[in-house]
Order: C-alpha cells, then sequence, then structure tokens
C-alpha cells in the first residue's frame, strides 16, 4: 500500500497548531518564571536570557549540575573578592 504524502498546508498535520495566542513550547522565554515576566523580562534582555538558561537545565543531567556549578563560581566569586577586598580596608 503506497503511502500517502502529508500535505505541510494541512491543519491538522501541523505540530504548531494551537487556538490560542501563546508560543509555541520551543520558543525562549518559556521557562521564565511568573514574577520575572511580571518585571518585565524577556529572553531578549541579557538578565532575562540569563534567568531562562538557568531554568532550562535539568538538575537529572550531570552535564547540566556541572554548568550550574560552573555558573555560580562564575557569579559568586566577584562577589567574594569585592567581600575580601571591603574586609581587607579594615
Amino acid at each position: 500500500m503506497p503511502s500517502v504524502p502529508v500535505d505541510p498546508c494541512d491543519p491538522v498535520e501541523d505540530p504548531d497548531d494551537h487556538d490560542d495566542d501563546t508560543e509555541p513550547f520551543w520558543y525562549a522565554g518559556q521557562h521564565l518564571p511568573p514574577d520575572a515576566r511580571r518585571m518585565g523580562l524577556t529572553a531578549h534582555v541579557p538578565d532575562g536570557a540569563l534567568l531562562d538558561f538557568a531554568a532550562r537545565l535539568d538538575s537529572s543531567q550531570r552535564r547540566h549540575r556541572i554548568t550550574a556549578w560552573v555558573m555560580l563560581v562564575v557569579f559568586g566569586l566577584p562577589v567574594l573578592f569585592a567581600g575580601l577586598r571591603v574586609l581587607e580596608l579594615f
């Protein structure tokens, strides 16, 4: 039995077909917390993009846990060094 070709314009076969105005699930910014959205953060601004990236990390994957630790070190070391510099002044 020959297979029938699928029409890409057929709405039944369209995976992105939905009846509401929400973005597709793969759209960047879907993992932002609600309070970040209320503040106006989107995936198109640096702070929102970083928050969206961190929210997409999955703790069950080793590579994601390593990425989270690297991010913690990258963003935590400047704070630690600034605190040590303040303590050094006293």
